[in-house]
Parts: C-alpha cells; sequence; structure tokens
C-alpha cells in the first residue's frame, strides 16, 4: 500500500457520504462508494502470497532460502511496519450505506476466495517440507510460514461462521480444518459471544494473565465448551451426540479427511509438519482472543445478570493494514455488540478501548508477559477510570496487582472526577 492509496482514504472519509435528495421523496438516496473495495483483496492475497514464496523456494530453494520464512516475516514484520507507517482510518460507513454493503455479494465472495489457495499452499508446504533434502532450518520456516497463513485462516472461518446459511458454516469449517480447530465454529458463536469479558468465558484473558498461562485454559476450556454446547443442541432435537448432525464430527471429518488425503500424496514425513503447522496456526488465534478482551468485564446488575455486551468490552484498532488483512477484525468492539454485522460495514466507536497497535505488532508483547503487563495493564486502569471494581482480574495475582497499581488508580480516578466537575460546569454555563 502506497501513499497514493494513503492519500485516496483520507480524501474519501467513509463517515462522509455524498447525498443525492429527490424532492419527490422523502427517501435519501447515497451515491457513497467504499474507498476499500479493492482494497479488502489483500485478505485473499494473503495466501496467494504464501504459495507464491513457497513456489519460489521450490523452483531455487538454495538461492531463494528466506522464502521459507516469509510467513513470520509478515506477521510479526512486513504488517506491523505497514501498520506504522500508513497508520489509523477511524472513518465508518453512512448508515444509509450499510444494508448495500450488506447485500453485495462481492464482499463474501472475497472471503471464499481464501480458502482454495489455503489449501493449495498447505499441500506445497507439506510436499517441500517431506523431502528428504530439505534442510531443518527450512522444514521449520515453512511450518510457521504455513502455520501463520491458516492462522489468519480462522479469522476468515470467524467471518463465514457468523453467518446464517449452512453453507458458509460447511465453508467455515473447511477454513479451520487445516488447524484441525473446528470446533471454533460452535464454541466462539454459542460459547465466547455468550460469556465474552467475564470470568466464565475461556476466551477472556483477565488482567495479570500471561499469555501462556491463558493458553491451556482458552484451548481446553474451549473444547469442553464446545462439546457441552453441541450436546445440548442435539438433546433438544431429541439426537445422540454420535448423530450425523453433530457439528463437531463434521469438521472433525473435515480436519482427519484433509490430513489424510495430504499424507497419501506427500508421504508420512508430511505428518509432523502437519501437526506443527496446525499447533502455530491455532496459537496465533489463541495469541488474538488474548489481546482482544484483556482485563476487560461486563458488570452485573443487581440481580447477579451481566449487562449487554457493548462495545466498551472488547479491545479495539483501526490500523489500516491488519484490518484489510483480517477483514476488519480489529473493529471487535462493534463485531461483539453486534455480531451479524459484515466485516465490510463494522464501525469504530470513540468510548471503545484503543490498543496501541493492530494485532500484528500486539503478538510478540503477547508473547512476553513483562512487555505485555507493561503495554497494557495502565490502559486497562484508564479505561475503567481507576475503578479497580471493574476490572477482569486473575485470581491468583488479584491482591498483588491491587496493591500495586493502588496510587496509579487512584491518580487516573482524581483525574476523572476533576474531568467530569469541569464537563458539569460547562454544561451549566451554558
Amino acid at each position: 500500500m502506497n501513499a497514493k492509496v494513503k492519500g485516496s482514504l483520507d480524501s474519501q472519509k467513509l463517515d462522509e457520504p455524498v447525498i443525492k435528495v429527490t424532492e419527490d421523496s422523502d427517501l435519501t438516496q447515497t451515491t457513497w462508494k467504499d474507498p476499500k473495495r479493492y482494497l479488502w483483496l489483500l485478505g485473499p492475497a494473503l495466501p496467494g502470497i504464501g504459495l507464491a514464496a513457497l513456489t519460489g523456494y521450490a523452483i531455487a530453494p538454495k538461492r531463494l532460502k528466506a522464502l521459507a520464512w516469509t510467513g513470520p516475516a509478515l506477521v510479526h514484520g512486513v504488517i506491523p511496519a505497514l501498520d506504522r507507517a500508513i497508520g489509523e482510518d477511524k472513518s465508518n460507513p453512512p448508515e444509509s450505506a450499510v444494508r448495500s454493503l450488506e447485500q453485495d455479494k462481492y464482499y463474501d465472495r472475497i472471503v471464499k476466495a481464501f480458502i482454495p489457495t489455503q489449501y493449495a499452499m498447505t499441500v506445497l508446504g507439506a510436499w517441500l517440507a517431506s523431502r528428504k533434502n530439505t534442510p531443518l532450518e527450512d522444514k521449520i520456516g515453512l511450518t510457521l510460514t504455513v502455520g501463520a497463513i491458516n492462522g489468519v485462516g480462522i479469522n476468515t472461518a470467524h467471518e463465514l461462521g457468523h453467518k446464517s446459511n449452512k453453507f458458509n458454516k460447511l465453508m467455515a469449517m473447511a477454513a479451520l480444518a487445516p488447524t484441525g480447530y473446528t470446533h471454533f465454529v460452535v464454541e466462539h458463536n454459542f460459547g465466547h459471544h455468550k460469556r465474552v469479558a467475564t470470568p466464565e468465558d475461556p476466551a477472556s484473558s483477565r488482567m495479570g494473565e500471561s499469555f501462556w498461562k491463558f493458553l491451556p485454559r482458552t484451548v481446553f476450556g474451549g473444547m469442553k465448551s464446545s462439546v457441552k454446547i453441541e450436546k445440548a443442541r442435539l438433546e433438544r432435537k431429541g439426537k445422540s451426540f454420535w448423530s450425523m448432525e453433530n457439528e463437531l464430527l463434521q469438521g472433525w471429518a473435515m480436519s482427519a479427511g484433509f490430513f489424510g488425503a495430504t499424507t497419501l500424496l506427500c508421504g508420512p514425513r508430511a505428518v509432523p509438519f502437519l501437526a506443527a503447522q496446525a499447533v502455530y496456526g491455532a496459537s496465533l488465534l489463541e495469541s488474538v482472543n488474548y489481546i482482544e478482551h484483556y482485563g476487560l468485564l461486563r458488570q452485573k446488575d443487581k440481580a447477579g445478570k451481566y449487562e449487554r455486551t457493548q462495545p466498551e468490552h472488547s479491545w479495539n484498532s483501526n490500523h489500516v493494514v491488519t484490518n484489510l488483512f483480517l477483514y476488519q477484525l480489529q473493529r471487535h468492539s462493534d463485531h461483539h455488540a453486534h455480531p451479524t454485522r459484515s466485516y465490510q460495514a463494522l464501525r469504530h466507536f470513540e468510548n471503545a478501548p484503543q490498543l496501541p497497535g493492530g494485532y500484528a505488532s500486539m503478538l510478540l508483547p503477547a508473547y512476553l508477559p513483562q512487555w505485555w503487563y507493561e503495554t497494557m495493564d495502565k490502559r486497562v486502569i484508564d479505561h475503567y477510570e481507576g475503578d479497580l471494581s471493574k476490572i477482569n482480574w486473575d485470581p491468583d495475582r488479584r491482591e498483588e496487582l491491587i496493591a500495586k497499581y493502588a496510587d496509579y488508580a487512584a491518580e487516573v480516578a482524581a483525574e476523572a472526577a476533576s474531568r467530569r466537575a469541569d464537563s458539569s460546569s460547562e454544561s451549566e454555563a451554558a
């Protein structure tokens, strides 16, 4: 993405539609056009980049050895650098354009276009990694490259899994099959969205909880939750868990079929590669889960019931490049408040807590607990204006961290009270 593209985004703000009013009708017709319409193609282009890199490596492995490491270079280097260089876009589509955006099949086709290239890239990676003469360091690079792109494929499944028709759900499971994480379709929609930003949600990280402590909790908790959810759904229909209608079994069968077919094609040496890239890809999903709700908590009413999910219960980011590659997943606040809204229509909210960088930039800090705490803990306290009772704490560190941040929280609370008093005085004067 170059300066010309950035200028195009700046010059055509999404929240400044061109309106044409007809005298004969009360209806306002909008001629607004999505300035990012063709930039969304970066999403399905990602497995294409991976496929091209692996093809280049296959043709000239000695001269182009570095291509084996394309995935990590993109995720941890190129995309974060572009995010910093190009910056943010806080503009929103006008409400008058949302219906046409949602109905435009172009955006749906873009998401589905990811999957065929994803499969081709994974099979090519398995073939390259299973060759006897492939050096170990290259095998590691190939594994991380394929795993990284299949990890992004989970985001493709996320977008498709929120659609109501069966075909889209099957496509979502197809995108998840290379990582073996097909239970995500069940758990995310009917578990995570119900319990998000609560201590009961295995996919919502707690303040003071490291990624490495969160990872087993979310992996095993999510799996257990998905089995419970699907079992209950089938029981309501009078069917056994082992029914052909079980979506978990369908997804696991798709993964087994993909792994089996790839192994038959590439040989048994492909098995360690397939397993390792799946683990890495799934871990990328869970690292994003860790980032998305860290320390945030839905409050309870007097009856002990959690409040409705609002934009303030998810960390948000408007960094353009990562949003283009991830189908605007970083506008997570609007997604959780309005789960059926498609990626192209997601909005920025001023009251949503903001991350200091895009998801790609936040991955390395998430892996290093001290770096993460220094980056995020005070942001959580700032978001709650110093009220430590509103934070979703790691219960094992709650007392320790409350003592650590007591003075800082008091300062933040005093500043917030002063701002409210000033605002009240200005309102009375007006």
